[in-house]
C-alpha cells in the first residue's frame, strides 16, 4: 500500500500497515531479519555504478529500511536515520550540525548523558557549549550569538518535565539561521509532532516507547527536507547502524506503540491523581497538571501524555527515610529506562549539574514510570513505601 492511500486512516491503523509490504515479502505480514555484509553484484558494470538498492551492510538493509521508512511517515519527516541508542542518535544530529568553532545552545533540564557529550566530545572538537532556561520561550534570543549554530530543545525536560514554548523558539531560531534540534522521546510522534512545529531535526530514542518490552536499544533521528540530505551523508560516512534483531524487534513493537501509548497515559494519569493527594507528597510534576512549569504549552502544542512523571516529596523527609521506601519496594523496581512493560522508580537530584538555573523543589524528588501491572497493587506497594518513609521522620 502506498504512502498517500494511507493518509485517510487514523493513526492507530497507519501503524498496522507502514514498513511492511506483504506484496514482496511472499505474502508474509512481517518483513524478513536480513543479515548481512557484503551484497553481490550481477555485472561488472552493476558493480562500478553502484546498481543495487543496497551496496555493502554498511548501507543498511531491507530491515533497516522498513524501518527508516515507517518511522519517517509517522513523523512527517523527509527521512531517518538509526542509530544502536538514544544517546547515538543524539550524537550523529549534532556531529551532522556542528563545526569547529560553533557555539551550541541546551536546556538546563537535558538528559544528562546529552551534557556529558557536550563536555567531553564536542568540548575537544572547538565546539561550545551554553546552558539556558528551558522556559526561556521568545527571550531565548538574548542568548543567540553570532557564531550560534544550534538550537536544541527537550520538551519535556529530562527528570524536572518542564514544557517549552517549541514553536515560538524555533520559529525565532529559524530568523536567525540556527538549526533546531529536539528531544522528542518523551510524547514520541505520535503525541507531539516535532517537525510541524519547526524542529529541523527530531532525535527519539527507540530504546523507550517503540520497543516497549525493555530488550532493545535503539535510537532515530528524523530530519525535514533542509536536513535530510545531509544527515543521510553524516550517517553514511559513520555507518553508525544498528543490528537487523533490534530494527525486527523496533517494527514489531511499532504495530502496538500507540495502543500502549494511550494505555501508559490513561494509568499514569490515574496514579498521578492518586499521588497527587497524598499527603507525603509535595507536588506532582506531570505536563498533563497545571502546576508543571510550562503546562500551557504542554495543553496547545501536545496531543497526549505518556506514562512517565515525577513526584516531590514533602521537605520533612530524609535521604535515609526515602532509602528505606524505595529498597523494599515489591513491584516498583529501580532503573534508568522508561518505556517498558515495567513500572520503574529513579530518585534524582538536578542541582548537581544544572547550571543556569536552580533546582530548589522544595523536598526529595523521584521519577516514575508507570508499567503494566495491576493498579490497585502499584498504589499499594507505593502507600507501603510511604509508610516505611514515614518511620523515619
Amino acid at each position: 500500500m502506498s504512502k498517500n492511500s494511507r493518509s485517510g486512516f487514523s493513526i492507530t491503523t497507519r501503524m498496522t500497515q507502514v514498513g511492511r509490504d506483504p506484496s514482496k515479502q511472499a505474502g508474509f505480514v512481517n518483513p524478513a531479519i536480513y543479515r548481512g555484509s557484503t551484497v553481490v553484484f550481477p555485472t561488472v558494470n552493476d558493480l562500478e555504478h553502484r546498481r543495487m538498492e543496497f551496496t555493502y551492510g554498511t548501507d543498511g538493509t531491507p530491515t533497516i529500511a522498513n524501518l527508516e521508512n515507517a518511522w519517517s511517515e509517522l513523523a512527517g519527516a523527509a527521512g531517518t536515520v538509526l542509530s544502536p541508542s538514544g544517546i547515538g542518535a543524539i550524537a550523529l544530529a549534532l556531529l551532522t550540525t556542528l563545526k569547529s568553532g560553533d557555539h551550541l545552545l541546551m536546556p538546563d533540564s537535558v538528559y544528562r548523558p546529552t551534557r556529558l557529550l557536550c563536555a567531553g566530545m564536542l568540548a575537544k572538537m572547538g565546539i561550545e557549549t551554553s546552558y539556558y532556561d528551558p522556559l526561556l520561550g521568545k527571550d531565548i534570543v538574548t542568548q543567540f550569538r553570532a557564531n550560534t549554530s544550534v538550537l536544541f530543545l527537550e520538551s519535556p525536560g529530562s527528570q524536572s518535565f518542564e514544557v517549552q514554548d517549541v514553536p515560538t523558539m524555533t520559529a525565532l531560531a529559524k530568523e536567525h539561521g540556527i538549526t533546531t534540534i529536539i528531544d522528542n522521546t518523551w510524547a514520541t510522534p505520535l503525541f507531539f509532532r516535532a517537525h510541524e512545529h519547526g524542529c529541523d531535526l527530531s532525535v527519539e530514542a527507540g530504546t523507550k516507547y517503540l520497543g516497549g518490552h525493555s530488550d532493545l536499544l535503539l535510537g532515530l533521528i528524523s530530519a525535514n527536507a533542509q536536513w535530510w540530505p545531509k544527515l543521510r551523508e553524516a550517517y553514511d560516512l559513520m555507518s553508525m547502524l544498528p543490528g537487523a534483531e533490534d530494527c525486527f524487534l523496533a517494527l514489531r513493537g511499532l504495530r502496538t506503540m500507540h495502543l500502549r501509548l494511550k494505555a501508559a497515559e490513561t494509568r499514569a494519569l490515574e496514579l498521578a491523581n492518586w499521588l497527587k493527594s497524598r499527603p507525603e507528597v509535595l507536588k506532582v510534576l506531570h505536563p498533563a497538571f497545571p502546576e508543571c512549569p510550562g503546562h500551557e504549552f504542554w495543553q496547545r502544542d501536545f496531543t497526549g501524555s505518556s506514562g512517565l512523571f515525577s513526584i516531590i516529596l514533602q521537605p520533612q523527609y530524609s535521604k535515609a527515610a526515602l532509602e528505606n521506601m524505595l529498597d523494599y519496594l515489591s513491584i516498583f523496581a529501580m532503573g534508568f529506562s522508561w518505556g517498558g512493560f515495567e513500572s520503574l522508580v529513579l530518585p534524582f537530584n538536578c542541582a548537581d549539574y544544572r547550571s543556569v538555573t536552580h533546582w530548589q523543589p522544595g523536598g526529595l524528588a523521584i521519577r516514575i514510570q508507570v508499567g503494566l501491572e495491576d493498579m490497585n497493587e502499584l498504589k499499594t506497594d507505593l502507600e507501603q513505601g510511604f509508610e516505611r518513609l514515614k518511620k523515619f521522620v
